[in-house]
């Protein structure tokens, strides 16, 4: 009896020892080592992109978050991730790191994304020019204070059809008084992706055609940019005589032009031209000013000028000359004639090419004041 007694108890302590064993062995087989020294870097791009990349060590896979729509961290392919924010706000991005699906370490970073961010907020400084110059008078401004639009400015609507589709440009924009309006002591002039008159954008041109004109001076155009591939921001004018004469025998003078997009230094550059019919052929030139240290046209306000007289056109970025043209050739003698202004923002178009994935809508152009000085 007692033998047996020792043998039972022999089978139960070589039981539990066999069930301990299997236990610590499910134990080992189960503990996963989580990846470690995880590191997250975040950098802003340009139009609201932000640009995640990760590393971590001993990890499988890496799930990345940006803290939209209450979604998930997704799977991600390699080191990097990008998002393109649509709305400012502040949000959360989320950076896992995977041993396995429920086995992995986590890193947050809060971004901040501003309507300057996304490329459609007004900057809030930039260069100011002075109300009057040492032998010059002050002729004709508007500081867009009032809270309606002056009459010295008149509206062009639709597409340029039937006389001029496309405003001869192959634009894509349909003009609207609309999308026009005064707002904080500025004119602002609102591209928008819609549907209306057979095109794709909207937008506003503005003109004081019939109401002023003007015949040498100095001009000053204190404006901030859009910026945007396919976004063509214009400060202008046209010679008075163009319903006698037609373009480009009336003469053109385009005191500010930018064409949209990142590449190639385009929101970056500010372009002045002369557009002409030289003894029957169409002619024209121009130059151009590129900011420098990777500033935008948009990132500030700037101050466009044009000083022109007889025999000749200057062109300023922040009262700082970067282009002259003599205009005292006789086959230039509509540069000596009154000119219209003119304010718009096409889409689109033979120069700037159109929009693509990368332009965010709605764009604004504002303009804080237009100046016109004569010589005493």
């Amino acid at each position: 009896m007692m033998m047996l007694t020792k043998m039972v108890q022999s089978i139960l302590f070589l039981t539990v020892m066999l069930v301990a064993s299997s236990c610590n062995q499910e134990e080992v087989d189960q503990q996963v080592l989580l990846p470690s020294n995880l590191e997250v870097n975040v950098a802003m791009g340009e139009n609201g992109v932000v640009n995640v990349s990760f590393s971590a060590e001993k990890v499988n896979f890496f799930r990345v978050g940006f803290g939209v729509y209450n979604q998930f961290p997704e799977l991600v392919t390699g080191n990097q991730a990008s998002y393109r924010y649509t709305l400012p706000g502040e949000y959360t991005i989320t950076v896992q790191a995977h041993a396995t699906e429920s086995d992995f370490i986590k890193q947050e970073e809060k971004v901040q994304i501003t309507e300057q961010l996304l490329g459609i907020g007004l900057p809030v400084s930039g260069f100011e020019s002075p109300m009057q110059y040492e032998g010059y008078t002050l002729a004709w401004n508007d500081e867009f204070d009032a809270e309606t639009l002056s009459s010295d400015w008149v509206f062009e609507l639709g597409d340029g059809c039937p006389n001029l589709c496309g405003w001869g440009n192959n634009e894509q924009q349909f003009y609207r008084r609309e999308n026009t309006e005064l707002k904080d002591g500025y004119l602002i002039i609102t591209a928008k992706r819609e549907n209306i008159g057979g095109k794709n954008y909207t937008s506003s041109r503005l003109k004081t055609q019939g109401q002023q004109v003007f015949q040498f001076g100095r001009i000053d155009i204190r404006a901030a940019m859009p910026r945007g591939q396919g976004i063509w921001p214009a400060l202008w004018m046209l010679g008075e005589n163009i319903p006698q004469v037609s373009w480009p025998a009336c003469g053109e003078i385009d005191i500010m032009e930018m064409i949209g997009g990142s590449a190639n230094g385009r929101d970056d550059t500010v372009h002045g031209t002369l557009h002409w019919d030289n003894n029957g052929n169409y002619a024209y030139q121009g130059g151009s000013k590129t900011l420098s240290g990777g500033a935008k046209l948009a990132d500030n306000f700037h101050v466009y000028s044009i000083i022109w007289d007889e025999n000749r056109i200057s062109w300023l970025l922040d009262d700082e000359v970067y282009y002259e043209m003599d205009i005292s050739p006789s086959a230039m003698d509509e540069f000596r004639k009154p000119f219209f202004l003119l304010i718009n923002m096409a889409v689109g178009g033979n120069w700037p090419g159109n929009p693509d994935n990368t332009t965010v809508f709605p764009q604004q152009m504002a303009v804080d004041y237009v100046r016109v000085f004569e010589k005493d």
